[in-house]
């Protein structure tokens, strides 16, 4: 399974913020240190927020913060929460399917299965497991 880089990017920022946990960080201030479009960090920082993952705060001061402590983040959850919107395959997206092989297709359950174990399996982790902690400078 390949993640997307929207998701390998939520990833990192959870793990950047749960090194430092006692202060916010802006989009800016993540853009420059990850090297990426300002643009898509701050929707990155956005939907996870929405899932619950951040707290945000705008204007002077403000920026995005844990909004729960790592080990009670589980890597799965976050890996479905921002996957939600990529289906696996083609057919497992909503009402989108143009498959000819469908209702008889055996591979369908069995990549759904494969998905919920891959998971399944991340949710065995969470993010204090994979703090990110930078070398003082």
């Amino acid at each position: 399974m390949r993640l997307t880089s929207f998701t390998d990017y939520g990833l990192r920022v959870l793990m950047r913020m749960a090194g430092t946990p006692d202060r916010a960080f802006t989009t800016a201030e993540l853009a420059e240190e990850f090297r990426l479009s300002r643009n898509h960090l701050a929707k990155v920082v956005s939907t996870l927020a929405a899932a619950g993952y951040l707290d945000t705060k705008r204007g002077g001061g403000g920026g995005a913060a844990l909004a729960r402590p790592a080990k009670e983040i589980r890597l799965g959850d976050v890996v479905a929460a921002l996957e939600a919107d990529q289906a696996i395959v083609e057919c497992f997206g909503a009402d989108t399917s143009a498959c000819t092989l469908l209702p008889q297709c055996k591979l369908k359950a069995r990549l759904a299965r494969a998905e919920a174990a891959f998971i399944a399996d991340l949710n065995r982790s969470t993010l204090a497991d994979c703090v990110f902690r930078p070398e003082p400078a």
